[in-house]
């Protein structure tokens, strides 16, 4: 097959974790009584690093923005980090993966702790035993990450197809010299983040998990 890896992206990719962003951004924003943001404006906080979002979309810096993303994490990961839902087809496409000898690996900007207890308790772990997720100082960009992983896997990166649902997820596979796959149901491309993935290389686009099998159906 072409493809001797796969590594996938958390948030908007493999589990639908609107719900318990949204929540405990709104939590966070109602508690130090920031400039209220439209449902659209707190749905880009999904992916990134949760420092740049509360520093761009709400002007928090310093001492301040400390604070606030420390609050956040509280909220996030002591009541609300479960409200996850798996997307259609997910675990079908990694049981196809699995069965014709695809290795498969977690690359997420979701704090290392955060990733780790959301794929155990999804039973993500069941396919991957690689998950590298952010630092705590937000200072590991996609690229970084994508390439940590790529080191435990050994080979040639251009083996290695990068699925994610951003350009945080595009620009983090080009940096690291590996494919990218988009997906459509995520918060980045598509109706949700409004990014075109047109704008980005890739070698395929996804409307749902499942479709990612014709990617390998067919090779040798």
């Amino acid at each position: 097959m072409r493809y001797k890896a796969v590594l996938f992206d958390v948030d908007g990719t493999v589990l639908d974790t609107s719900e318990g962003i949204v929540k405990s951004v709104k939590e966070t924003i109602e508690h130090f009584d920031l400039e209220r943001l439209p449902e659209s404006e707190i749905l880009h906080f999904i992916g990134p690093p949760i420092e740049w979002s509360f520093e761009g979309k709400c002007g928090v810096t310093g001492d301040r923005l400390k604070e606030v993303v420390a609050y956040f994490r509280d909220r996030y990961s002591n009541y609300n980090l479960l409200l996850a839902t798996p997307y259609d087809g997910i675990f079908e496409l990694m049981d196809y993966l699995r069965s014709n000898g695809i290795a498969m690996g977690i690359a997420t900007y979701k704090k290392q702790d955060y990733a780790e207890k959301l794929l155990l308790h999804f039973g993500f772990d069941n396919y991957t035993d690689i998950i590298y997720g952010s630092d705590y100082e937000g200072k590991l960009r996609k690229s970084d990450i994508i390439r940590l992983c790529i080191d435990r896997l050994g080979g040639d990166p251009q083996d290695v197809l990068m699925v994610g649902d951003s350009s945080h997820d595009a620009k983090g596979a080009a940096l690291a010299g590996t494919p990218f796959a988009g997906v459509a149901f995520g918060f980045g491309f598509g109706k949700f983040g409004g990014e075109d993935i047109n704008d980005f290389e890739h070698v395929f686009y996804a409307n749902s998990a499942l479709e990612l099998k014709s990617l390998f159906e067919g090779g040798d």
